[in-house]
Order: C-alpha cells, then structure tokens, then sequence
C-alpha cells in the first residue's frame, strides 16, 4: 500500500516555523526591486547595476534580520553568495526557484523557473523548502492558465520526488497592454477580491502539491479600513474569511505577503489575516525598505535595518503570538508501522 510519507516536507516546515508554530518569514529574494533601487540611487542603467552591489545589499539583509526571522527566503543568484554565510543556522532556508523576468503577452504572463536552478538542486544546496511565485489570473487567455497551472503541477512533482515543502505564492497582475512599467513590485491596480479567491481555490487542489500559500491581501493592503466594527472593517473581514475558509477546508496553512505596504499597513493587513486563520508572514519590503533607502551607505543601511527594520519584525512577533493560528507537523504516517524495516522498505 502507498504511503505518503511527507516526511522532509513536514520536518522543512517546521524547520521554516517558530518554536509556537508560526511562520515568522522574511524574504530578502528580491530582485527587481532592489537593482532598480540601487539603478535610481546611483543615477546609472538598472543594466549597469553591479553584482558586488546586489551581494552587499543581501548581506546586510541577512546580517541584520537573520536572528529575528524563523526562516529567510533567499534567491541563489545574489542571496546565496551575500546572505548564506550570515544565516543564522537555527533559521530556516527558504529558496527562490523562479526567474523575476517572465514573458508577458497579452493574454498574460507565463512564469519560468531561474536558467540552471531546479528543485532537486535547492535540496542539494541544504533548503528547507522551494518558494514559487505564479503570476495567475483565472481570466487570463486559456493557453496561459493552462501553462500556469501545468508550470506549477510540474514543480510540485518534483517537490514530492524530492520531499522537501513547496511554497507557493500567487499573485494577480495587470495585462500587459495595461501594464505602467513602474507597478510590477507592487500591488496590481486591476487586482479584484474574485480574482484573488478564485487563484487559491484552484492551488489548494491536491494536484499541485503545494504545503504552504504565500497570499496577497484580497483587497489593496493600503486601503484596508481600521478593525473597529464599522460596516468597511466587516465587509473587508468577509473578503479575509472567504480567503481563510478555503485554506483551512483544504487543511492548506498560508501566509501573507506585504506587497509593497508600508509596515504601519502591513501590520493591519495581518490583523486581518490572523483573524481569518492566518499561520504567519513571509514579508520583506514592508520590513526593510525604509532602511535600504540609506543605499549605497551600507552602514547606515545596517543602523537603520537593526532600529527600524527589528522593531517591525517585533511588533509582527507580538501580534503573531497573540492572534497567529498555530501550525503543527503531520507526522501521522509513521503510526502505521508494526515492525522494524517497514519504514525503510516503504519509503520510496
């Protein structure tokens, strides 16, 4: 009889969570974003942007916010060579496999993974788990869905032949001739409620393997009225709920992005999604993008990162531990085994 095991799955999560069971993430895999920043900071072509550049911001990343994240999410092209060696060794590894460029259409985007990076050498490389972002539209033209969601079924059998978790983060975009250069890091303008809810409810399907969601607020993070009962907080709320009931029916644990938020902003997204049965945050801007405004300074970058930067990722600490559902491993499989060798002899 075939078992499914899940057991690296299982053991990667609760390496990527804290002690309590929450996913108290930070992501430093940007790429885009950051290289377009260093481009404005130092008046040159984002073409110009230097690696030595790229891998100096990652390090100070990794070297700041390290020891106050229960796991951190690095690319291998700029991360791994600044960020790897600051890793705390009690944070969790979390890796980028697709590529920040995509091809865009207008009918909509088709995602790729990184040129020479696959699963199999995340695993290699020590991760604790694979991060994929998908761009996904429900109404984009039917060729691109079908691709979308072959592109992601694909990764998660490998995830299983592998066994280690796969995360999966899915966000809405704007069509491309649509699309303003400048709104790519950001929250899409088109970005509608439906849009969002339908995009989880077709991933926590079983056929895509996916362990953990990376979800964006199903309404602008920026917008989000204050918690306070009035008639804007409770219809905002149902849009949360919705979002958490599809999760929690398909036994999916998730988490949010900031998307560009302001940390004040992000911290009211999350009261949100901890209310609808949130496990965590796996955010990065809304964290440290006030201090890398201090580029190319990289020292006062650090000082800000450690003042500011810590102090969300503690406000973020606290509201988790009061409102945040714990997550636990399924280590249920191993309760079916009567006799010594059952373990070895099924685990294929």
């Amino acid at each position: 009889m075939s078992v499914d095991w899940r057991l690296g799955k299982q053991r990667g999560l609760r390496r990527m969570a804290t002690p309590a069971g929450h996913f108290n993430m930070v992501a430093i895999d940007q790429r885009h974003q950051i290289s377009a920043l260093i481009s404005k900071k130092l008046g040159i072509a984002a073409d110009q942007v230097s690696f030595a550049d790229m891998v100096a911001v990652k390090r100070v990343l990794a070297a700041g916010l390290g020891d106050h994240a229960s796991a951190m999410l690095l690319d291998p092209d700029f991360s791994f060579p600044g960020a790897l060696p600051a890793l705390p060794a009690r944070t969790g590894l979390l890796v980028t496999l697709e590529d920040h460029r995509f091809e865009d259409t207008p009918g909509g985007r088709r995602s790729r993974s990184i040129r020479n990076w696959s699963v199999e050498k995340i695993k290699r490389a020590g991760g604790d788990g694979v991060k994929l972002l998908t761009w996904f539209r429900p109404d984009a033209a039917a060729d691109i869905v079908e691709h979308q969601q072959n592109f992601v079924e694909s990764i998660g059998d490998k995830c299983r032949r592998y066994d280690i978790a796969l995360v999966l983060e899915l966000l809405i975009y704007p069509f491309a001739q649509r699309a303003s250069r400048g709104l790519d890091p950001f929250e899409s303008p088109e970005k509608r409620p439906e849009l969002v809810l339908d995009s989880v409810r077709e991933f926590v399907h079983p056929r895509y393997g996916v362990d953990l969601l990376k979800l964006e607020s199903p309404l602008p993070g920026a917008t989000l009225p204050a918690r306070d009962g009035s008639p804007g907080h409770l219809r905002a709320q149902r849009f949360f709920d919705a979002m958490g009931g599809i999760c929690g029916n398909a036994g999916m644990p998730w988490v949010m992005l900031s998307a560009g938020v302001t940390s004040s902003q992000f911290l009211r997204v999350m009261a949100y999604a901890y209310a609808a049965g949130a496990n965590g945050f796996l955010a990065g801007r809304a964290i440290w993008w006030d201090a890398l405004q201090q580029f190319p300074d990289l020292e006062q970058f650090a000082v800000q990162l450690r003042e500011q930067g810590c102090a969300t990722l503690r406000e973020l600490d606290v509201l988790t531990g009061h409102a945040g559902h714990r997550w636990q491993p399924d280590y249920g499989a191993l309760d079916g085994l009567k006799a010594e060798g059952d373990l070895c002899a099924g685990y294929e």
